[in-house]
């Protein structure tokens, strides 16, 4: 509710997480109309098999007549019939667009070469430690965008009090965390920070008066190693 009374649009949940009734509640009471609210969530695998009823359950769960992006969470059990099934819910109107996640360049073709409808989003973990360089370039030829999950590195220390975003934090007079958020969105990311705090909510979204230049997006990126936290 904080997130939609301020300047957030995008809402990513999935039924795994167990929240989808608490957002459908909070976008509610909001003051934001339902088309003004972007909602993204996700089928689990031991839906899959029955991915047409478990589009409909979490549409109630939600309280909401469409979603606007549904994604596969993962890339094991019957993915491409539960696939099939967002397809049929996107022409039925009950979704809008459909992405995956933590599905590999291999699982990803494997599918697309099955489906009429290409997945929009792909949402994996994605940080200045593991840009996914390798899958990103797989990504933008075929015009899927990333949606990064732990952009903040799971919030390692380490990573988050690099000196190159202590430094850029104090030239712009921003947070380190600010810093890393406004780099994800220069690269092209998607990024859902979450947070419990009201503050560092409304400060997770003040980072758009401000530029990192071309050298400094160099600098930091030069702080990839692949190193993963899932």
């Amino acid at each position: 509710l904080e997130a939609l009374n301020g300047e957030y649009e995008l809402i990513d949940t999935a039924n795994y997480y167990m929240n989808e009734k608490a957002v459908g509640r909070a976008m509610k009471a909001s003051k934001r109309s339902r088309d003004e609210i972007y909602l993204s969530t996700k089928l689990w695998p031991t839906e899959y098999d029955n991915a047409k009823q478990a589009i409909d359950d979490t549409l109630e769960r939600l309280g909401v007549d469409y979603i606007d992006l549904l994604f596969l969470h993962q890339p094991i059990g019957n993915y491409i019939a539960a696939y099939q099934a967002m397809q049929e819910a996107v022409k039925e109107g009950k979704v809008r667009s459909l992405g995956l996640s933590n599905f590999t360049k291999e699982k990803i073709e494997e599918l697309i070469s099955q489906m009429d409808i290409m997945p929009a989003v792909l949402q994996i973990e994605s940080h200045p430690y593991a840009t996914q360089k390798e899958l990103r370039a797989f990504l933008d030829e075929h015009d899927i965008k990333i949606m990064a999950w732990y952009p903040l590195g799971h919030g390692d220390s380490s990573l988050v009090n690099q000196e190159i975003f202590t430094k850029l934090a104090q030239k712009y007079h921003k947070s380190n965390v600010q810093i890393i958020l406004r780099w994800h969105t220069q690269i092209g990311n998607i990024v859902i920070p979450g947070s419990k705090s009201a503050t560092h909510i409304k400060e997770n979204a003040d980072i758009f008066d401000f530029k990192l230049t071309d050298e400094e997006m160099a600098e930091i990126a030069k702080l990839d190693v692949e190193k993963r936290y899932y």
